[in-house]
């Protein structure tokens, strides 16, 4: 279950004839992953069937523009998978071109009437500001020769104040509308010396000018009934040309969908295009395929391909490791957390796959610290009734409520309460140092376990020497198991132990060793750096076990969280004291919730991934039959 799904590496030849039979076929099947590097031999440096990809990408851009104007049902009929010969594709390309020729007259005329529209709306949004104004704004435009118009907005509580400062410049104030804590205002006087000096009161007052556009030359109330006509009249254009599109288009239905279902079938050749090479009437192509899918894959080249072919497969070579692509995990319950486990990386080709592991500690670290029957049936339920915005994703609500109602069962606890139910063991609050003893186990045997893991994937891929003294290699997984052996030791009140001792010293002694016969530097720096690399080693992996005494502090802070809300409703009466059980529990659920998921994700990304997990491969993305342009997939 770890481990990954063997791949092969496959070479098909082919005549060209049989070419786009050969991608239909790679494509049903589901199960080939392209492989774009050059071939290793020179005189296959042709790419064949260029003009049939060129010819298939115009059609689908033609397409995609037309269905942005003629929408297409987003499933059409079964798909019939056959081959698409190159003269068809040219055929349904020509005919949507016509078919984009006269569909973009309709979008010319939509966007006019677009234009038309934004240009109204900017002008009745303009007219609001001007609406209780009953004269020509044409005259308030501009400056006359004796007189001087300033039209506005000014806060409110400015107006009275400005009012008198203009009066002293031989100018009036006249409010005509207030919106929020803003005064729109007139401001007229005579033309003369005094202008320079009313705009610095003005600008002291917060006053700020309100242009009024050229198209707004007649009375509010007049203009207001043109725009309003004039937005009613671009509104039955609208209506009356999608009425004439969706007259002229109904006749073009059927083809366009049988356009689509043509570039669809005809898209896995244009898929392969990175991975095609040739030379005259041979094509070439490589990729990698599933070992299990190998015999698969021949047989039904064998059944559909007309010409001779020729198809080879071997092992990955050691230094094509990281070309192999990885083929996902497709457990359903698996699925959501291969999506957190993606968020960090994805697992190179001969590395463990985290997913399965990373499930069942997340799993059991999520329930520990948020045991309660009744708040994880709470998770379960929303993440049930959510299901189909959450997709996948549901799952991993339904299983992290189960695991909070199974350690809340543990616990006794039921919305904090541990008297409705008996314990099956006991609330962490009875032992607290217990529950802390627990932790600093699961964290030794968590941090152990990556350290196999991390030994493991550099074993499969020959890097013996890494496997041995690299971090959080084989000489460090000895130091750390007697650190922790003598961590024991001390714990139950004996000496650190002279065996521990002793493995503690030959594994630090090795890992030093190691690394001075690494380092190219005077003696005294290799002293210092090997000094200070032995030290990091311990403090760290004392420092990291110590993160899972987390584990344990947020399992009694939750059962302490509970309390403390149980100890504030029993100061309130009788409804105080329900709506406080409510809300209380509605805060450790969302909030308390949510910091547990968090640390949970930190421990198993920075405490795990970190030790073992590479995260730098790519995905098994094979080819297959997509949907095609104008189609959801």
């Amino acid at each position: 279950m770890l481990r990954p799904t063997p791949m092969k590496h496959v070479r098909i030849l082919v005549l060209g004839e049989d070419l786009p039979q050969a991608s239909l076929t790679l494509a049903e099947l589901e199960s080939f992953h392209a492989d774009a590097r050059a071939p290793e031999h020179e005189d296959l440096g042709d790419q064949p069937g260029l003009p049939y990809r060129d010819t298939w990408r115009q059609a689908s851009s033609r397409l995609e523009k037309i269905t942005k104007l003629i929408p297409l049902p987003t499933e059409g009929a079964p798909l019939n998978p056959r081959v698409i010969p190159e003269e068809e594709l040219v055929e349904t390309n020509n005919w949507l071109g016509g078919v984009w020729e006269e569909t973009s007259h309709y979008e010319e005329q939509f966007r006019a009437i677009d234009d038309e529209d934004r240009l109204i709306r900017e002008q009745q949004s303009a007219l609001s500001n001007f609406e209780d104004l009953n004269i020509d704004l044409g005259m308030l435009r501009s400056k006359t020769r004796f007189l001087d118009f300033y039209v506005g907005v000014v806060p409110y509580a400015n107006v009275r104040q400005l009012e008198g400062a203009v009066g002293l410049a031989d100018h009036l104030l006249f409010q005509y509308m207030v919106t929020g804590d803003d005064a729109h205002v007139v401001i007229v006087g005579p033309s003369g010396d005094k202008e320079a000096q009313l705009e610095s009161v003005l600008r002291s007052a917060g006053f700020r000018h309100l242009p009024i556009p050229p198209e707004l030359d007649h009375e509010p109330q007049v203009m207001r009934a043109e725009l309003t006509r004039r937005r009613e009249a671009t509104t039955a254009q609208r209506q009356a040309l999608s009425q004439g599109l969706a007259d002229w288009s109904a006749g073009l239905l059927e083809r366009l969908l049988a356009s689509r279902e043509i570039l669809r079938l005809a898209e896995p050749l244009v898929e392969l295009d990175a991975a095609i090479r040739g030379r005259g009437a041979l094509a070439h192509l490589t990729g990698w395929v599933p070992a299990a899918a190998v015999k698969q894959l021949e047989t039904r080249l064998r059944e559909t391909l007309s010409l001779p072919f020729a198809l080879t497969s071997r092992d990955p070579l050691p230094e094509e490791r990281s070309l192999v692509p990885t083929v996902p995990t497709r457990k359903r319950l698996l699925a959501p957390f291969a999506l957190l486990v993606h968020q960090y990386g994805i697992p190179r080709y001969g590395e463990v796959d985290p997913t399965p592991l990373f499930a069942a500690t997340f799993l059991l670290m999520f329930g520990t610290m948020f045991g309660d029957v009744g708040q994880g049936a709470v998770i379960a339920g929303l993440a049930w009734y959510f299901r189909a915005r959450l997709g996948r994703f549901y799952l991993f609500g339904l299983m992290a409520g189960a695991s909070s109602m199974l350690f809340g069962l543990l616990f006794g606890s039921v919305f904090g309460f541990e008297h409705w139910l008996p314990a099956l063991w006991m609330s962490p609050l009875h032992d607290p140092l217990l529950m802390l003893r627990l932790a600093l186990g699961w964290g030794v045997l968590f941090i152990a376990l990556a350290c196999v893991l991390a030994i493991y994937n550099r074993a499969v891929i020959g890097n013996w020497l890494g496997a041995l003294f690299g971090q959080h290699g084989l000489v460090n997984l000895i130091f750390y198991l007697a650190l922790a052996w003598g961590g024991l030791n001390v714990g139950q009140g004996q000496s650190f132990g002279p065996g521990p001792t002793l493995l503690v010293l030959l594994s630090l002694g090795a890992l030093a060793w190691h690394g001075w016969g690494h380092l190219e530097a005077p003696v005294s720096e290799k002293v210092l750096v090997v000094f200070i690399e032995t030290l990091e080693t311990i403090v760290g992996y004392v420092s990291n076990t110590l993160s899972f005494l987390r584990v344990a502090a947020f399992s009694l802070n939750h059962a302490a969280l509970a309390l403390a809300v149980f100890t504030l409703a029993g100061m309130m009466g009788p409804f105080g004291h329900s709506v406080t059980l409510v809300l209380g529990n509605i805060f450790m659920i969302v909030l308390e919730g949510g910091i547990v998921l968090i640390q949970v994700l930190r421990l198993e990304f920075y405490e795990g991934f970190a030790r073992y997990f590479s995260g730098d491969g790519h995905a098994f993305t094979p080819l297959r039959l997509g949907p095609a342009p104008g189609e959801k997939p």
